[in-house]
């Protein structure tokens, strides 16, 4: 008994692996990949704004630099730095006592010289008078019309002499040639100033402001083939500061510069930007959109449909049931949408939900997505 048993395992060891599984079952069918639940909105067809971004900078239509016409001790600062000044307002008193002594002294000199004026009149007088009595020189009479006439000369620069004393009087105090918000001063209670004491201070005015963008030739161009007319004529302009917040006062380009920079082949372009608040300051940057008047029917998708790799912004459309890439190039925003330039026709099923792990040719199972805040 203890050898069959020996035998039969023996046997079993030995037996070939396909005597043990003589009638092997199916193997199962590969199932398929179950669909993708997704939402999806129609691209649609809307009218557009044509606008184009540009980085620009904030310019004060008028910016003087104060300085000093004479020279002079400085008494007195009339004025806080930051503050908003008007035109005429005091900024800067100098020491007045030698100018006001200057004008007294051209004063008396012009007192002096009309007092010889006076009497070298008289002198010609009296010598016309001998001359035609024949008491007299023709000599004479010339010298003394001569004399007149040096006096009268006199009497012409010391009034000069005088005005310009007046005015360097008038210099002493430093007055705001326009009106507008006033910088720092360079300058303190105590120290000498003068012409080459080189700038003050600095008033730059607030409303309107100039906002400048030098735009490429090809942008320029496109915007000016849109409208079919002038650009300055036809489009408007907006602002966005650094942080994405809007300016809330659109302007107008008031001037294209005549000449292409041909270190960069763009034009310069200027917009007139009201300032009622004080928002917009000298020397800021700025994003400018510039936007035409005329709207154009344009596809619009939502921005949360929006792929973006190596090769550029994507969308997944539905297409047979399947998941299908649409590249796309955009051309700027309108409201919560992007809109398309090319790579969408409008009609096709755009997903915009379940977008996780999506990959291209999966199946999908298209709803209608839900609206999202602020889109229709």
């Amino acid at each position: 008994m203890r050898l069959s048993i020996r035998a039969f395992s023996l046997a079993l060891l030995l037996a070939p692996a396909g005597a043990l599984a003589k009638d092997p079952l199916p193997a199962a069918p590969k199932a398929a990949p179950a669909a993708t639940r997704v939402g999806a909105v129609i691209a649609s067809k809307e009218p557009v704004t044509q606008a184009q971004e540009f980085v620009g900078r904030v310019e004060a239509m008028e910016r003087v630099n104060v300085r000093a016409r004479v020279t002079g001790f400085l008494e007195a600062v009339l004025f806080k730095e930051g503050d908003k000044v008007k035109e005429g307002a005091p900024l800067y008193r100098l020491e007045q006592e030698p100018f006001q002594a200057a004008v007294q002294q051209t004063q008396g000199a012009l007192m002096k010289a009309e007092g010889q004026a006076g009497n070298a009149t008289a002198q010609r007088e009296r010598a016309e008078s001998l001359l035609k009595t024949q008491s007299g020189s023709a000599a004479v009479r010339d010298q003394r019309v001569a004399e007149e006439q040096t006096a009268k000369g006199d009497v012409v620069v010391a009034k000069a002499n005088l005005d310009a004393a007046k005015i360097n009087l008038h210099y002493t105090e430093i007055m705001a040639p326009i009106s507008g918000l006033i910088g720092r001063t360079s300058v303190t209670k105590g120290n000498v100033v003068g012409p080459d004491s080189g700038v003050l201070t600095s008033i730059v005015s607030q409303d309107p402001m100039y906002v400048v963008a030098p735009v490429s030739q090809r942008e320029f161009l496109r915007l000016q083939a849109d409208e079919r007319r002038s650009v300055g004529a036809s489009v408007q302009v907006n602002l966005r500061f650094s942080d994405g917040s809007k300016y809330p006062y659109p302007g107008k380009i008031n001037f294209v510069d005549v000449s292409v920079d041909r270190a960069t082949d763009a034009v310069t372009v200027r917009a007139t930007m009201p300032n009622p608040d004080g928002k917009l300051i000298d020397g800021q940057l700025v994003r400018v959109t510039v936007q035409g008047e005329k709207p154009k029917e344009k596809v619009v998708i939502p921005q949360a449909a929006l792929i973006a790799d190596q090769q550029g912004p994507y969308v997944f459309v539905v297409e047979d049931g399947k998941a299908v890439v649409r590249r796309l190039k955009l051309n700027g925003e309108s409201g919560s949408n992007s809109v398309v330039e090319s790579g969408l026709e409008g009609g096709e099923q755009v997903i915009v939900e379940g977008l996780e792990g999506l990959r291209p040719g999966a199946p999908v199972l298209a709803a209608p997505a839900a609206p999202a805040p602020g889109r229709s």
